[in-house]
């Protein structure tokens, strides 16, 4: 296992364990986490734990062509229930992300920390928020790291209301140009709506800015 210092690098990504976990400790600085995303790693860990970076073979992605959108979704859509936006409440979005209650975790992953040093991001450009809006209400939204405007990273969403997230997701995926989202980890809500795996190399290559 690797222990990170002060100095600003990771081990290969192929050094990962077979969960994906490939080094401890470190810090949440912008330069840091900007690496590791441009690198194919991510930190995830909980309150009682230190810093953990991941980097998981295979990769849970979608192609935006791909994305399903179920017959009672496309209802839901047409209605005009949820107004959505882009970069109009950060903040709360990631607020809301971390107080979600969630039946496979027991805490949030999302510290204080964490939050800080990911508005930081956002207030560079690195990060986006999607809000959904009901009834001028924050009802649900997601947020997470664009990459060379070709891949962006999902880090977590919530919904207040039903569906609410999923018409956040659907109407962002519809109205962006780029070419993979990362979902990171497999959970069932993306595979509905057409996310799978691909190798790490795969996902990776993505990375890279388009001509090299």
């Amino acid at each position: 296992m690797h222990f990170l210092t002060n100095k600003i690098e990771f081990p290969n990504v192929t050094e990962a364990s077979a969960d994906g976990l490939l080094a401890i400790g470190g810090d949440l600085s912008t330069a840091r986490l900007l690496q590791a995303y441009n690198n194919g790693i991510f930190p995830w860990f909980d309150t009682a734990e230190p810093i953990l970076w991941w980097s998981p073979d295979p990769r849970f992605v979608l192609f935006p062509e791909d994305l399903k959108v179920s017959k009672s979704m496309k209802q839901i859509l047409k209605k005009d229930l949820f107004k959505v936006t882009t970069n109009q409440a950060f903040k709360a979005v990631i607020e809301n992300c971390a107080q979600a209650k969630r039946p496979e975790q027991h805490g949030t992953w999302i510290t204080d920390e964490m939050i800080e040093a990911y508005f930081k991001l956002h207030q560079l450009g690195y990060a986006k928020s999607i809000e959904v809006w009901q009834n001028e209400e924050l009802v649900g939204g997601l947020y997470g790291i664009a990459i060379n405007d070709d891949v962006f990273c999902g880090e977590s969403m919530f919904a207040k209301v039903s569906n609410a997230s999923k018409v956040g997701f659907i109407t962002f995926i519809k109205n962006s140009n780029y070419r993979l989202i990362d979902c990171q980890l497999h959970t069932k809500h993306l595979e509905s709506l057409g996310a799978i795996n691909i190798s790490r190399a795969d996902f990776i290559s993505y990375l890279q800015p388009r001509g090299i």
